[in-house]
């Protein structure tokens, strides 16, 4: 074979290297376009099972409201339990002197001291936070609620004593009340899960928690978050008129007619009004599809297995959750994350906090997004294009989220013939006769620490009414208001208001 051969079949096999090469490039380009494009077709189509158009609230908002309705008629006959809280009296900014509160209501708890003066006046308070051993959220009642009256003894003792004042006690749990001081618990939520402790009066059990550990005091208002936030609000503002926790939970109380409650007939109260603990965590809507991945939390096995889907798609414990099956349905659809993706399948690893950090990133290489993949997940070195993905993801859990609340909070003005549609009967809002003025107050890391979160529920609430009927009502954020309301309660219903110190 001559030379010239040999270049020629040389230059034939490289050509033909070379298109071999130029395939399988090809090729690989093509099939990480298909698993990207699977990665895209998976949140394309979690966003449009995530979609909340206005049309569809006003129906959540209907649907919610009807609800309460059938809550306050009778027993069992709604998915919202309209729990009856034995307040009839609000705090109304004559209380005086030093109170104590109890507020327990996740994996930690707070206890409280309270000084008021006249006029709506807060002179002097103290809050600490004290932390719950997870062994003593699943352990006995007599454990748990002697680690919370040690807890209060150390505190007074450090305050320099002041025993025998009232008690508030904030206790955040569907509680059946038999008086303002007393409650028998209904079911455990989130963490907790103390089997034994169920249909127990909860403020009894603190009560003789309270004498082992020698304080001279007792539980003189017994309220759940919503009600003590509630109470806060109108200590600040006769207007108030409903409160929401927007939290790691989510729940709503509201101020109702006596009258208007069929299945509270001949309960002994002083006044033509009550406040209702709604329970709204509980109430699930035809109108709001479930995704696949909110019909996971079904299976759950250590996590309260009950069918709380209003507050599954609201609240705090639940928001990181939603976004990191996403992610996972991403990773086993693509390999948009890279090969080390083993946390992703780990339940509750991503929290909520990191869901907002990612969704408020808003450096333009969206670095923050990477750190908290990196350590959170240990994902590292993700595209940018990966990561607004990501960012996209985070901002459907959220706008969801707030959307829905902004639509249960409009059903409780609905209830109450604030919204402008006569109690629902008409289907235009619209002001009629003399404005009423209503605010709700809201406590919550998640709407007060969460400023995307706080803007689209704000906008949703605003877009459900219309401008004319927004305009009459304002929500404002009450600060520690589950505790501080227990305690302003517990400084109405105490037996002597004046100069108690």
């Amino acid at each position: 074979m001559g030379r010239a051969q040999w270049l020629s079949l040389a230059a034939g096999c490289v050509a033909a290297v070379t298109c071999a090469v130029a395939a399988a490039l090809v090729s690989r380009r093509a099939a990480a376009r298909c698993r990207w494009n699977r990665a895209v077709e998976v949140v394309r189509v979690f966003e449009e099972g995530c979609a909340t158009p206005t049309e569809r609230l006003q129906r959540v908002v209907n649907s919610l409201a009807v609800e309460m309705f059938a809550g306050l008629a009778s027993e069992g006959a709604s998915k919202v339990r309209m729990l009856l809280t034995c307040v009839d009296e609000l705090p109304d900014g004559s209380e005086e002197g030093i109170y104590y509160a109890i507020d327990l209501g996740g994996t930690s708890f707070r206890v409280m001291k309270l000084e008021l003066g006249p006029g709506s006046m807060v002179i002097n308070k103290k809050i600490e936070h004290q932390p719950i051993p997870e062994e003593l959220t699943k352990g006995t009642s007599e454990d748990l609620f002697n680690l919370i009256a040690s807890a209060l003894k150390n505190f007074i003792e450090r305050e320099g004593g002041n025993e025998g004042k009232a008690l508030g006690f904030t206790f955040s749990f569907p509680v059946r009340q038999i008086s303002i001081s007393s409650g028998s618990l209904i079911r455990w939520t989130k963490e907790f899960s103390i089997e034994e402790a169920v249909g127990k009066d909860v403020a009894q059990c603190l009560n003789e928690a309270l004498v082992r550990n020698g304080l001279n005091m007792q539980v003189t208002a017994l309220v759940n978050n919503a009600v003590g936030t509630l109470a806060m609000g109108h200590y600040y503002d006769e207007d108030t008129v409903a409160a929401v926790i927007i939290g790691a939970g989510t729940n709503a109380s509201y101020i109702e007619r006596i009258a208007a409650i069929t299945k509270c007939q001949g309960l002994l109260t002083n006044s033509d009004l009550t406040v209702v603990n709604v329970e709204w965590g509980s109430f699930r809507s035809p109108q709001i599809p479930l995704t696949p991945y909110d019909l996971c939390f079904n299976v759950e096995k250590d996590r309260n297995h009950y069918d709380q889907a209003f507050e599954k798609m609201i609240s705090g414990v639940y928001l990181g959750e939603i976004a990191r099956l996403v992610f996972q349905a991403m990773a086993q659809e693509s390999d948009v994350f890279g090969p080390s993706v083993d946390l992703i399948s780990t339940p509750f690893i991503f929290s909520t906090p990191c869901l907002a950090a990612i969704r408020e990133d808003d450096s333009p290489d969206l670095r923050v997004v990477a750190r908290v993949l990196e350590e959170q997940l240990k994902i590292q070195d993700i595209p940018l294009k990966t990561r607004k993905l990501v960012v996209r993801i985070c901002d459907i859990v959220t706008r969801r989220a707030a959307r829905l609340a902004a639509a249960g909070i409009v059903a409780v003005l609905q209830k109450i013939g604030r919204d402008g549609t006569l109690c629902g009967t008409s289907m235009v809002r619209k002001l009629r006769g003399e404005p009423k003025r209503s605010v709700v107050a809201i406590e919550g890391g998640l709407y007060q620490g969460y400023s995307v979160f706080r803007e689209y529920l704000n906008e949703a609430v605003d877009e459900i009414l219309g401008d004319e009927i927004a305009s009459t009502v304002s929500l404002k954020v009450m600060e520690e208001g589950s505790g501080i309301g227990a305690a302003l309660l517990a400084a109405s219903y105490s037996s002597t208001k004046q100069n108690y110190a």
